[in-house]
């Protein structure tokens, strides 16, 4: 209810007819007569009062319908005075303007068309709202409706297939800015001579239009006296698709855009029976049930969205640069809306009420801000409020599920995590079909996988956050996937770690399969562990970031490992655990190591020795002497390196473990190497070789072959190089330890230069690079290729 349209009429905008109405409906919401316009406003949104409200509404568009240009327009401008934009956004508007009529979008919940005085006019038939300003990027789709709309088409033997199309699309996605688009290129081409109709069908407000009242608003725009129109839907309805076909036979096809419509219901009523005649249907549904063309929308693309803010600003301001000025921070400013356009409109419009306002300041302002959704808003428009009103249309269960997704951690989730998190053993896949029907989810990446879109992930968390009894129910179920995690993850991190002899672990059958789980779930487990800085969650995060560290470092994704052992190390802290800390400043270390960042490494791995020794475990101890050992040889320091490694085998050995005992040569022998020991390095790692064939560890056996045959190309040996590189390579293609294959191939490859094989050398890098690149170490895989590229320049 508009306040601004009641405070009008009491002051005579609509003459004594619209004093007594305003004086009525104070009665019927139980207020005094002379009650302020905004009281009484407040008190019709009651639920109670619906009814009545409506049976006023009637009476007053009556009154506006007798005489648009006096009457209604009068009330327009005295709303526009007491409130800018309230008048317009009814008389001469977004979505209004019937060129020559009034569309009266909604004011008491009742949607009417109001002819120039009453009389049946053909202009009610170019009642196409304006273009939509700054429209930009859906190349794609307008091509898909544009031929869903092509009368060539409906001559064709698709034409049934294309009588309706419906975009569909999450709230905010922009459909009515592409259906009307589309509409008015379809009509510049004279595709619809006999005119264009629209209507908004308000699908997903408290109160959507009736297919009664729609009919009863499309046939007043076609010309039909109120008098003549029928009282009953179907009535409304069989009148409606014979004055389309009339109005084919004279004038020429016509379009109808229905714009937000929630149901098939809604839009059944208005299809025409005239195949000549196309209906454009906008939902956030996606409304198969109408056997149209189904167009849906997703976000716009990054380059679309910098667009889209740069053209908003520059239609509130032709000079306005500041996002051509900054195109690194609007692409930042793009993502936080998430690409959706109704954000990136709302942000536009945040920036173009201050001028001064740098984009990174909004930036900030988003970057920081505790709920984001708080600063989408600029007073007219609002993502929380458009997302709440397809919220408020779920079942109980659909929007349930919705919450829990919300919390789900990863950007995609699978059918089994799914089940997790509302507590079944499957998933309630029917569930979430219906809401990717409503675009409230989408489809991930796989089938089975399933994603939110960041802002309504926002929405949902924010729905738990704020219900007490859906807080609890939400961490119940994070706890529930954090226990699935660990139970799972140590499953496969047994198996990468198997050995002839061992146990059989569950479910995973071979390496392969528990890495394929590990790979799909990988964002899943890396974002649960984060949820370790939460009390609660700390002890079972702490346990899922140990089982983490083999993959992880086998994958190569350091940059997750990093995440995942600081965010460890703050959890173990939390729950006291000074072991498990311990190993959180491990992981780092190998983590750091392997980036580069040495002297950080050195330090990670210092912390974790003095813990374990603080806790007198000595076999852990060992562990953190190895890996400091690796950090010290990559810092320069060969001699401490060497240290260290003797220290870690020492320990090793006392503890009876000859499968670590053998890593600890491994690495021995690698720093015996770097500080110039050529002959007992070599001796270091046959030593690993033949621990690592004894506990029956082909991988690390692999990795003790490569070694030896570095030591031995540094001493001269190189057909005995070249030996122990094919073994090792045997055992890396065994495991599919593509990092390792690259390492191998590129030693391979320079002990083949050495003995002046330039061919063979170029082969074994081109190799190196393909290995490297399958394990996404691209700067590994670029070099190789540049020494191949060397190869092929001849000496001068």
């Amino acid at each position: 209810m508009e306040a601004a349209l009641l405070a009008a009429l009491a002051e005579g905008a609509g003459g004594d007819g619209g004093r007594r109405a305003v004086e009525r409906l104070a009665r019927a919401v139980g207020l005094d007569v002379g009650a302020p316009a905004r009281e009484i406003a407040e008190a019709a949104e009651e639920p109670a009062r619906r009814e009545a409200v409506r049976e006023w509404g009637e009476t007053v568009a009556e009154l506006l319908a007798a005489d648009p240009r006096g009457v209604a327009g009068a009330v327009a401008r005295a709303m526009e005075r007491a409130a800018p934009g309230s008048g317009m956004s009814w008389y001469d508007g977004d979505h209004t303007d019937f060129r020559g009529g009034v569309f009266l979008r909604e004011v008491v919940g009742v949607q009417v068309v109001i002819q120039q005085g009453g009389a049946a006019v053909p202009e009610a038939m170019a009642g196409l709202p304006p273009r939509p300003g700054g429209f930009t990027g859906r190349e794609r789709e307008t091509r898909e409706l544009l031929r869903a709309l092509d009368p060539a088409g409906a001559r064709s033997a698709e034409s049934a297939a294309t009588l309706v199309a419906a975009v569909s699309g999450l709230g905010g996605i922009g459909k009515t800015a592409l259906a009307v688009e589309t509409a008015h290129l379809a009509r510049e081409r004279g595709w619809f001579p006999g005119g264009v109709l629209f209507i908004d069908l308000h699908g997903y407000d408290r109160e959507p239009v009736t297919a009664d009242r729609a009919l009863q608003a499309l046939l007043r725009a076609l010309g039909t006296a109120p008098e003549h129109i029928p009282t009953t839907t179907d009535e409304r309805a069989a009148l409606y698709r014979s004055t389309l076909a009339t109005r084919a036979h004279e004038c020429g096809p016509v379009l109808v855009l229905a714009d937000n419509a929630s149901s098939p219901d809604q839009v059944r009523p208005l299809l025409p029976g005239d195949s000549r005649h196309h209906v454009l249907v906008t939902s956030r549904d996606r409304l198969p049930q109408l056997g149209a063309r189904l167009v849906p929308l997703d976000q716009l693309s990054p380059e679309e969205a910098y667009e889209l803010l740069d053209r908003a600003l520059r239609i509130a301001d032709p000079h306005d640069s500041r996002v051509a000025d900054a195109p690194d921070t609007a692409e930042r400013l793009a993502g936080l809306c998430g690409h959706l356009p109704l954000a990136l409109q709302i942000a536009a419009a945040l920036l173009a009420e201050d001028p001064g306002k740098p984009v990174s300041e909004l930036v900030a302002e988003l970057t920081e801000s505790h709920d984001r959704l708080d600063h989408l808003d600029d007073g007219e428009r609002s993502v929380r409020a458009t997302f709440e009103l397809s919220y408020r249309r779920l079942p109980p269960e659909h929007a349930r599920l919705l919450g829990l997704l919300a919390l789900a951690p990863g950007p995609e989730v699978s059918d089994e995590i799914v089940a997790v998190l509302v507590g079944t053993e499957k998933s309630p896949v029917r569930v979430l079909n219906a809401l990717t029907r409503a675009h409230l989810v989408e489809r991930g990446s796989e089938r089975g996988w399933w994603r939110l879109h960041d802002l309504v992930r926002m929405f949902g968390a924010g729905v738990v956050a704020g219900d007490a009894g859906l807080r609890e129910e939400g961490e119940a179920a994070r706890e529930r996937v954090l226990k699935f995690y660990v139970r799972w993850t140590y499953a496969a991190d047994d198996r990468l770690r198997w050995l002839p002899g061992m146990a059989e672990p569950e479910r995973f059958g071979d390496r392969g399969q528990a890495l394929a789980w590990l790979d799909g779930e990988r964002a899943g487990l890396v974002a649960a562990v984060g949820w370790g800085r939460e009390e609660r969650f700390a002890v079972v995060a702490v346990a899922l970031a140990e089982s983490l560290g083999e993959y992880l470092a086998w994958r190569r994704y350091f940059d997750d490992l990093i995440s995942v052992a600081e965010a460890a190390r703050e959890a173990a802290r939390c729950a006291g655990n000074r072991l498990y800390e311990a190993s959180a400043w491990s992981h780092l270390g190998n983590a750091l190591r392997n980036t580069s960042r040495v002297e950080e490494a050195i330090e990670a791995h210092i912390q974790a020795r003095d813990l374990y020794q603080a806790a007198g475990d000595r076999h852990r101890e060992a562990t953190a002497w190895n890996n400091l050992g690796l950090a010290l040889r990559a810092a320069g320091q060969a001699g401490q390196a060497i240290k260290a490694h003797i220290q870690a085998r020492d320990l090793y050995q006392a503890a009876g473990d000859r499968h670590r005992e053998a890593t600890a040569w491994n690495n021995l022998g690698l720093a015996l190497r770097a500080a110039g020991q050529a002959e007992e390095a070599i001796k270091a790692h046959i030593r690993a070789r033949d621990l690592c064939r004894s506990a029956g560890d082909r991988h690390r056996e692999a990795t003790a072959w490569n070694n030896l045959g570095s030591a031995l190309r540094e001493s001269g040996r190189v057909e005995e190089a070249i030996e122990a590189y094919g073994k090792s390579l045997k055992l890396r293609r065994e495991f599919q330890d593509w990092y390792g294959e690259g390492q191998t191939l590129h030693n391979l490859a320079l002990v083949h230069e050495d003995a002046h094989r330039p061919a063979e050398a170029r082969a074994a890098y081109l190799q190196a690079a393909d290995a490297f690149t399958r394990a996404n170490a691209s700067t590994e895989a670029a070099q190789a290729r540049a020494y191949a590229a060397a190869l092929d320049t001849p000496t001068p």
